[in-house]
């Protein structure tokens, strides 16, 4: 009998959003005449803008005609997208990348997982608590921790608290570590790192030995100019970073897929005999190996979005989104709630009323109110006691669950 991978059974629950579905399912066939109003996992709801529609059709037509089929592409993406890329979104920034930097992918989420592909089991990794919950699981499911204790905090894991107390930015680790994973704007705090509260991270890497694993899926959302949107806005960065990014949120693409990795040319880890090797081979060997490419018409719709209007159409989008975000920031914190996030990110998390546990009030909000959101405990343990609600809603629904919320909390 095949050997299943038992580093599956130390995880102490299902994944967050699948247990979320299922309690909503089994009180929506309970309560069929509820208007249950979603603001949970942070799935888009505004269709697709019309120019990247419009690519996305004449690249499905390409494939009709003989003189521009396209069958597999290169692994990495094609250079005319990654040239876009770093023309329109990062040179703006001061931030100049090779052609060979940058790695299209079908989404953030696999690759923040696959990117431990090209990392030695026995490096100590360091992430923030709360935090999105591939960071934790994916580390688990590869082997490189031990069982969790009753708190949930696995053994060979370094966990940074994220609270009120450190405005949820986390704090240098005490001990040196090899990895270290962070999120900014983040999920699921919605707080944002300044351009000097990243120095440190990036001098403490550089100090160390160590890669930063820098998740800007949200980097669209940023309003305010002096918050960095890169990780390689800070001097030294392609030395100890790895960034990811992500059409999903930025344009919605959540159905359609599509993200990219940066693995500078410089940055290098060492082998088991202590000599220097890149990253960005190691990471080009794994793709090519293991990935297939996003699809071509993806591909073309992911570069309509840096056109002149397929740009502009998306950021009416975005701050469509960020219109939600203030609704329900300023609403809850109307009604008393302590509220953070929600001003240069689509997450606003707040503080559960009263020391209520995030399940309990999980439950209230959703058979109270019929709201759906996302418990803080789900993120980690210094979640306990908070709350995450998504923008990506229709405005009239955002407005009606901030509403039935008021009124209950009231």
């Amino acid at each position: 009998m095949a050997l299943i991978n038992d580093n599956y059974l130390k995880l102490k629950a299902g994944y967050l959003f699948p247990e979320i579905g299922r309690r909503v399912r089994a009180f929506a066939e309970a309560n069929p005449q509820a208007k249950v109003i979603r603001l949970g996992i942070g799935d888009v709801t505004r269709p697709l803008p019309p120019a990247i529609l419009k690519a996305f059709h004449e690249a499905v037509d390409d494939l009709a005609k003989v003189e521009t089929f396209a069958g597999y592409g290169p692994e990495q993406g094609y250079d005319w997208l990654i040239d876009t890329i770093i023309r329109e979104s990062y040179n703006p920034l001061g931030v100049q990348l090779k052609t060979t930097e940058m790695f299209i992918s079908d989404g953030s989420k696999c690759d923040c997982a696959n990117i431990l592909d090209i990392f030695a089991l026995d490096n100590k990794v360091a992430i923030g608590d709360p935090v999105y919950p591939v960071y934790n699981d994916t580390n688990v499911m590869i082997g490189r921790t031990g069982e969790a204790d009753d708190k949930g905090y696995y053994k060979g894991i370094v966990y940074m608290p994220c609270t009120e107390a450190n405005r949820f930015i986390p704090a240098l680790p005490s001990e040196k570590v090899d990895i270290i994973y962070l999120c900014f704007p983040n999920n699921p705090t919605g707080a944002v790192a300044t351009k000097a509260e990243l120095a440190k991270w990036v001098d403490y890497a550089l100090a160390n030995d160590a890669i930063i694993l820098f998740d800007a899926a949200y980097e669209a959302f940023i309003t305010d100019p002096a918050i960095p949107h890169s990780i390689y806005q800070i001097e030294g960065a392609k030395k100890c970073a790895i960034e990811f990014r992500s059409f999903s949120k930025t344009a919605g693409f959540t159905g359609v897929r599509c993200g990219l990795v940066v693995v500078p040319e410089e940055l290098t880890g060492k082998t088991a005999t202590g000599e220097p090797y890149s990253f960005n081979k190691l990471w080009l060997r794994r793709q090519t190996t293991k990935f297939n490419g996003a699809s071509y018409p993806v591909q073309k719709a992911a570069a309509a979005v840096y056109s002149e209007e397929g740009w502009r159409q998306t950021s009416e989008i975005i701050e469509y989104y960020m219109e939600n975000a203030r609704i329900i920031r300023q609403g809850l914190a109307s009604a008393g709630l302590a509220v953070y996030g929600g001003v240069n990110a689509p997450y606003i998390w707040l503080k559960t009323p009263g020391g209520m546990s995030s399940w309990d009030f999980f439950d209230k909000l959703l058979t109270e109110c019929n709201v759906v959101g996302t418990p803080g405990s789900g993120f980690g343990p210094s979640g306990e006691g908070y709350f995450r609600l998504s923008a990506f809603g229709n405005r009239d629904n955002v407005e009606e669950a901030v509403e039935r919320i008021k009124i209950n909390l009231r």
